[in-house]
């Protein structure tokens, strides 16, 4: 192929390049872009980068190899920036941006933790007292499973496996948390009700299993084992429930906004939240695989970090921070 007839067929995409890079120049023009506009950044750019090497295997001009040569180092440097940007929002929102949308609501916050832990300490009290309660939220083999996981007089603490396979538990841990706190953040938006049952069960079901395993007498290892990653996981699943009761309330409660339109404006706060919880119940599940279950460690390092946890953990949430404008 002759260079004019090269020329000719991929002008339109140089001009389109050119175009694009210059609007990400002016700070005015980069804000008018939109996301479709955006998203064709990197496919331009990959033809920009097979023209360059077209013409310089061809031996086409000088001044088109370096017409093509600038237009690539720019793509090049907008593409970095674009990284750049991601990743400092990223860390923004961890630093910043979860904390502070938690702090903004945090009367719903606080009664999401009571939905949660309300009953949980009920029937926690309650099952003390009437052990047979245990089997009023819990099946019996689950029962029986759970008293074989933290048994003082087993080999090995909880489910029984190589420590090879702890990237596989970290896994099905993941998946578990991850579904765990979908449902109790996708069933708010009928009308409540969904999330709030979530909660209220989760929190009977972990106080249930606390009174039993404190009947039994299983506290040596059943405490050291949770509370390392009780923390993030827990406090995950209320921040889930707090997102779905934000999406209902939105529909029951619109206020001057139809009904469509408050629900738009409460998912982009409820999904903001369930970031964070998602990032939660990430870090719970690594503990969990990795340290949780480990039994070369001693009940006092387990206690002595997973209070540690447990503070760092509302800090981080509740601490008052002022965000820095971008």
């Amino acid at each position: 192929m002759r260079q004019e007839e090269f020329e000719k067929q991929y002008t339109s995409i140089w001009q389109e390049s050119e175009q694009l890079f210059n609007q990400f120049d002016s700070r005015s023009e980069r804000k008018k872009l939109d996301q479709e506009t955006l998203n064709q950044l990197p496919n331009l750019y990959r033809a920009l980068c097979h023209s360059l090497a077209i013409a310089k295997e061809r031996q086409y001009s000088p001044y088109l190899i370096e017409y093509l040569d600038n237009l690539v180092l720019r793509g090049h440097q907008i593409l970095y920036s674009k990284r750049t940007y991601l990743l400092y929002k990223i860390i923004h929102f961890v630093a910043h941006g979860f904390p502070s949308e938690i702090q903004k609501q945090k009367l719903l916050f606080w009664m999401s933790m009571l939905i949660f832990f309300g009953p949980s300490l009920i029937l926690l009290t309650l099952t003390i007292l009437n052990p047979d309660l245990v089997y009023s939220i819990v099946p019996p083999n689950q029962v029986s499973q759970i008293e074989s996981m933290y048994d003082p007089e087993a080999s090995v603490l909880g489910r029984e496996r190589e420590s090879d396979s702890d990237f596989y538990m970290f896994g099905h841990y993941i998946w578990n948390n991850i579904g765990i706190g979908f449902r109790t953040f996708a069933t708010g938006i009928l009308f409540t009700m969904g999330s709030i049952f979530f909660l209220t069960f989760n929190g009977l079901f972990f106080g249930a299993i606390s009174a039993h395993i404190i009947n039994i007498k299983y506290t040596s290892t059943f405490f050291p084992f949770v509370i390392g990653h009780g923390s993030f996981e827990l406090t995950a699943i209320v921040i889930c429930g707090m997102a779905g009761i934000k999406l209902g309330w939105s529909i029951i409660a619109p206020g001057n906004l139809t009904r469509l339109d408050s629900l738009k404006l409460a998912t982009e706060k409820a999904v903001l939240l369930v970031y964070g919880a998602a990032l939660f119940l990430l870090i719970a599940a690594f503990i969990e695989a990795f340290w949780s279950s480990s039994t070369l460690l001693t009940t006092t390092t387990k206690y002595s970090v997973g209070t540690f946890l447990w503070i760092f953990v509302y800090v981080y949430l509740l601490w008052p921070r002022k965000l820095v404008s971008k």
